[in-house]
């Protein structure tokens, strides 16, 4: 049997190139050999985003735009939008009588975006408990693969936590324990050079920026603040412009070749820029293109996704029968 995927989305906005390459490129070639679920997650956006409901919904095509056009399949993979499937909220509130609020409050990736997010003490409860909302995603779809990043494996840990104890309490097999799937590159900082690039921290490409906006990003691009003459040896490591390239550039005889020379002296940070402004500007032309393309014909785009999410819901409604049946809820 093929290997199930769920994966996804928040449609907090349009996706950018740490997208694509810590999980749109995996998905364009799982959705070869795997049945695969992908979620534009805007119920669990909305855990952070509540007072931006409007935003939120218009970045449900934006999100689906880039999908496309990077070739996300539709006919290969099932779109679906999350909040249009009501067997998910269902078993996200039977799951959360099976973890305590202790458990919940030391995730460690929960912990770290609560800092991140400057909450406190004001926590919204939506947000304390998305990773079981999470993790009733991943089940109610028997998702035995999820691609996540690294910072994510808690999710997995505590989504299998769950699934072992509602089969075991249940004295049931409905639910599946599923796999992290860790992206090969990893993820790819942001233009200014900070660990991650992000739509809140204004360090992003987006997947579907104009040439101009591109070329003026990467002309902005953070380099090694040490390279301040050409002559002078400059650093690789931490330079977003080489891990770009390594992201990027197919002919890596040639990087090879850049690096070596920048690392010795002699290689000017706007040669670097330009070669990469090139390889971003080639890989970047197709994708906007084709988006460009479905955009015109937005009611089209909506129509796919919510054929899929009519899919997704068979499946998930499915489900939500054989978890009824376990817990002695099938009144009918």
């Amino acid at each position: 049997m093929k290997k199930r995927v769920l994966t996804g989305d928040r449609p907090t906005g349009p996706l950018h190139l740490g997208h694509y390459i810590g999980s749109l490129k995996n998905r364009v070639e799982l959705q070869e050999a795997c049945t695969q679920f992908v979620m534009i997650a805007d119920a669990q956006a909305l855990t952070d985003h509540s007072d931006q409901p409007q935003l939120v919904r218009q970045n449900v095509l934006q999100v689906a735009l880039d999908y496309l056009a990077v070739g996300i399949d539709p006919a290969k993979t099932t779109i679906f939008i999350q909040s249009m499937i009501p067997a998910l909220p269902e078993i996200t509130l039977y799951f959360l009588n099976l973890i305590t609020w202790n458990r919940l409050k030391h995730n460690p990736t929960v912990k770290q975006e609560i800092v991140q997010k400057g909450y406190g003490e004001n926590v919204p409860a939506g947000f304390m408990v998305y990773p079981v909302s999470q993790a009733a995603d991943i089940s109610t779809f028997k998702a035995d693969c999820v691609p996540v990043g690294e910072d994510q494996l808690p999710m997995i840990e505590q989504t299998n936590e769950l699934v072992r104890h509602f089969n075991r309490i249940y004295k049931t097999d409905v639910f599946v324990e599923a796999k992290a799937l860790i992206p090969q590159f990893g993820r790819l900082p942001g233009i200014d050079g900070k660990a991650k690039m992000s739509k809140s921290l204004g360090n992003a490409i987006y997947l579907g920026d104009s040439a101009d906006v591109v070329a003026k990003k990467v002309k902005g691009m953070y380099t090694d603040p040490g390279h301040l003459r050409v002559e002078d040896p400059g650093k690789v490591e931490g330079n977003p412009v080489f891990t770009y390239l390594d992201a990027f550039d197919t002919d890596k005889e040639a990087v090879a070749a850049l690096k070596e020379h920048y690392q010795r002296g002699g290689l000017g940070d706007s040669i670097v820029k330009k070669r990469l402004l090139d390889v971003l500007q080639a890989f970047l032309e197709p994708i906007r293109a084709q988006r460009e393309q479905f955009a015109k014909d937005p009611h089209a785009v909506m129509a796919l996704i919510l054929k899929g999410t009519e899919k997704a819901n068979d499946v998930a409604h499915q489900t939500l029968l054989e978890v009824r049946k376990a817990m002695c809820l099938d009144y009918s």
